[in-house]
């Protein structure tokens, strides 16, 4: 599988806030997230980065 799991950036600490994440939008100063399971979720923030090969997803608050 493909899905990456998505993490807010606090400092040091990363939090999980969403598993099997397949897309990534755009959307009014933020990002939403949606799963392979139709869950959605926003994010204020920008990417920080992205670990492509870890399947992971980044996100800091603003």
């Amino acid at each position: 599988m493909c899905e990456a799991s998505a993490y807010i950036i606090d400092g040091d600490s990363q939090e999980l806030i969403m598993e099997a994440v397949d897309s990534v939008e755009p959307e009014d100063g933020g990002y939403k997230l949606i799963n392979i399971f139709g869950e959605q979720k926003f994010v204020k923030g920008a990417i920080h980065s992205l670990s492509l090969v870890d399947h992971k997803v980044f996100l800091t608050k603003s």
